[in-house]
């Protein structure tokens, strides 16, 4: 029951005064009901406010007063996208100044819309909606500024990830004796693989692309959907500054890798090509691609599912419930599908798709996009890697 009581196990909740007062700061009207709504970070606690407004998520934030500017910048962000009807939850304003932020003991507190959806169905009208809101999301915010100084860091040519990778078989070491020389061949060839593909996107210049406010986590967990259309993008704390192609080749991963059960040895290699195709020419749709963000895309998705693995790996040993060992074997196979099939993902946007099989049964577009033509100049991101892995890894 909210307000019961502040902590049960590791999850805060809210004290009976606390949340008594947080809501009088808002013009609800008569209360009718509220509920717990035990969801995302422990240590911010929500609820269900039903009132004769409408419904909405009350809020303690993670952090206090200290993290105050941040909080001012998404909600920056979040009130310029609701001004320009992007699908999110609205912020709603504190009675008397109209603040979207409450500020009482030191908290920091916000009210918004409850929006009611369903997850992520896996089938190509969502997946490229998903994609189309990414393209929207960057369009509205090419020229948003703000005085805070945001965030710049990405998987990108990240020194963390290169820490984590050369430290993940050491963190795995006593989970994995009997398979100690696979996994260090395993960590040398992906530490290569990494480095191979920051050196590509140099020649490409990345560096130099014009930067943007992105937001940093484009995945199907934080959206919702209303008939295989985005109802609302739920989360903002990600959003940094950095050029929109690294945003949006990991949404491009996000919503195509494949899965599988308990053993990430047995899952598949490939990624799910109409739902990669999918995502990437409903962003297209609303923000032209160009042909060097094509190239740079299935380098950057090599990058980024190294670096979600060997983050948590080089710290616990494993990812998740996951044998760190094979979850990292089963990266460097997805890693090695991407790079042999550059010049088809590359290339996604103006052919055929092949018979790759997908989990879900869907008929890909069979219209090809008019805006794309083919690209020719591609280059192998394998060469120079060849003999290095033979000599790792020899057959």
């Amino acid at each position: 029951m909210v307000g019961k009581h502040k902590k049960s196990g590791k999850r805060e909740y809210f004290e009976p005064d606390e949340l008594a007062i947080g809501l009088s700061h808002y013009d609800l009207g008569i209360i009718k009901n509220i509920r717990e709504f035990p969801r995302g970070s422990s240590r911010a606690p929500k609820c269900v406010v039903e009132c004769e407004r409408g419904r909405y998520l009350f809020k303690r934030r993670q952090h206090g007063v200290e993290n105050i500017e941040k909080v001012a910048f998404t909600h920056h962000i979040q009130l310029s996208l609701a001004s320009q009807n992007f699908p999110l939850p609205h912020l709603q304003p504190t009675r008397g100044d109209g603040s979207s932020m409450l500020i009482l003991n030191d908290h920091i507190y916000e009210l918004q819309e409850f929006i009611t959806g369903t997850g992520y169905d896996q089938s190509l009208k969502s997946t490229e909606q998903s994609g189309h809101a990414l393209g929207l999301y960057h369009k509205l915010l090419e020229h948003f500024h703000s005085d805070y100084e945001p965030p710049t860091a990405s998987y990108h040519n990240a020194k963390a990830i290169h820490h984590s990778i050369l430290h993940s078989a050491s963190a795995m070491k006593s989970k994995c004796e009997e398979m100690g020389g696979t996994i260090d061949n395993t960590v040398t060839v992906l530490d290569e693989y990494y480095r191979k593909c920051v050196e590509k996107l140099h020649n490409l210049k990345l560096h130099h692309w014009p930067n943007q406010i992105v937001h940093g986590d484009w995945h199907p967990g934080n959206m919702l959907f209303r008939e295989q259309l985005v109802a609302a993008v739920i989360d903002y704390d990600t959003a940094r500054l950095h050029q929109r192609v690294i945003d949006f080749a990991n949404g491009a991963l996000q919503f195509s890798i494949i899965g599988g059960g308990e053993n990430p040895l047995e899952w598949p290699a490939n990624l799910d090509l109409p739902r990669f195709r999918s995502f990437l020419h409903g962003y297209d749709s609303v923000n032209v691609i160009t042909q060097d963000e094509l190239k740079a895309v299935p380098l950057l998705m090599c990058e980024a599912i190294i670096a979600e693995a060997v983050l948590p790996i080089a710290s616990t040993g494993g990812f998740g419930r996951f044998n760190g060992c094979e979850f990292l074997q089963m990266i460097r196979k997805k890693v090695e599908w991407i790079l042999k099939n550059y010049a088809t993902l590359v290339n996604i946007l103006n052919t055929p798709i092949p018979n790759v099989p997908s989990p879900v049964e869907q008929k890909p577009a069979e219209s090809q996009h008019p805006g794309h033509r083919p690209i020719e100049d591609v280059d192998d991101p394998l060469s120079g890697l060849a003999e290095i892995v033979e000599k790792i890894n020899p057959k």
